[in-house]
């Protein structure tokens, strides 16, 4: 961890992280107190409430905002693993950086699209729900690091045809990680953390 590789990527996120959710946040309270008149304390109560709503679902969207995002900045994180421990592996040839864009950018959004249909089953019954957000998360982490970590050495199609050969292993350490991410504070350090994990699973598996 104190190696620059994962602080600088661990300190984008964190920074990133609470600029989107402020600003978010921001944004549902003004919006909110304007519809309710823009003062007087009907208009404090709603942008109070939009705030904390919008928080409140930045938090449940954080997993697919966080892998949406991760192929921009986790690269050396997978690449100082690599140095420390397989010295011996030849340069990384492999996906195109549109490419592993493009397939973060896609697994984000399918995997906040299943967390909002999974929020009423939270808000109404919250232990299926937190079962439900937990297995979504193990997915996504389990699929979205294995596979963008892979994407460094091969195709896209390869990477997915890898982790499938690999299904067990991936989604148990996904398991992990998925846990991880419930906890705040600790979930920010997920992508980082993952993203090395990850690395060795592919080397050693």
């Amino acid at each position: 961890m104190s190696d620059p590789a994962f602080l600088a990527p661990l300190a984008k996120g964190l920074f990133g992280a609470v600029a989107v959710f402020a600003g978010l946040a921001l944004l549902a309270a003004w919006g909110t107190g304007a519809l309710a008149g823009g003062t007087g304390w009907l208009a404090t109560a709603a942008a109070t409430f939009g705030g904390l709503l919008t928080l409140g679902l930045a938090y449940w969207l954080f997993i697919p905002a966080m892998l949406a995002i991760s192929g921009l900045f986790l690269d050396p994180v997978a690449a100082a693993v690599e140095r420390r421990y397989y010295p011996s592996l030849p340069p990384a040839e492999g996906a195109t950086l549109g490419a592993q864009i493009g397939f973060n950018l896609k697994l984000g959004l399918v995997m906040a699209a299943l967390s909002l249909l999974a929020l009423p089953l939270a808000l109404f019954a919250p232990p299926f729900g937190a079962a439900a957000f937990w297995l979504i998360s193990t997915v996504a982490l389990g699929h979205g690091l294995f596979e963008g970590v892979a994407q460094r050495r091969m195709t896209v199609e390869a990477a997915r045809r890898l982790r499938r050969s690999r299904e067990w292993q991936v989604l148990g350490l996904g398991a992990v990680l998925a846990t991880l991410a419930l906890v705040p504070v600790v979930n920010l350090l997920v992508p980082v953390l993952g993203t090395a994990a990850m690395t060795h699973l592919l080397q050693r598996g």
